[in-house]
């Protein structure tokens, strides 16, 4: 089994700016991540234009869905921004791709300490071997079928709607 992971953005790859005293996008970390994470299954990465998912319109779900369809992989993580996750996911599953196809992302960026990024890759990696096909939210320790999850944004974690 190979698997795909592709890169939209999101909390999980953002940088802090000293300079500018924000967050902002620069080189993703997600081959670093891979490394890091020690994944012994091949692993194609794809990099789309990096977003906050606050930015992502219809057209970039599509891309999504598009890059997703045209994969000969099967197992499929995408690393997506937490507060729109569950828009790109009712896209994937309304569209009923014959994949395993498990979003995650990160509350904290991979590069800030005492992040979960690297956890929740982890685990999404590993859901995406041994879910049924289907689309899937997995965050800190947790996945959710796409037609029944939602972000709580007061506790910062994700649950069943």
């Amino acid at each position: 089994m190979t698997l795909r992971v592709i890169a939209t953005g999101g909390t999980f790859d953002k940088h802090y700016d000293e300079i500018a005293g924000k967050l902002t996008f620069g080189a993703g970390h997600l081959a670093g991540a891979i490394k890091r994470a020690r994944l012994t299954l091949p692993v194609v990465l794809e990099e789309l234009p990096f977003l906050d998912s606050l930015e992502m319109q219809d057209a970039d779900r599509e891309r999504i869905r598009d890059c997703c369809l045209a994969s000969i992989e099967t197992a499929i993580v995408i690393i997506h921004g937490t507060d729109t996750m569950r828009e790109t996911a009712a896209v994937l599953g309304s569209a009923g791709i014959p994949k395993t196809i498990v979003l995650t992302g990160a509350m904290i960026p991979y590069e800030i300490a005492n992040s979960d990024a690297l956890f929740n890759f982890g685990f999404a990696c590993a859901m995406a071997q041994v879910l049924p096909h289907g689309v899937y939210v997995a965050m800190n320790g947790q996945y959710f079928d796409w037609s029944n999850v939602q972000k709580n944004r007061i506790a910062g974690v994700f649950e069943t709607s």
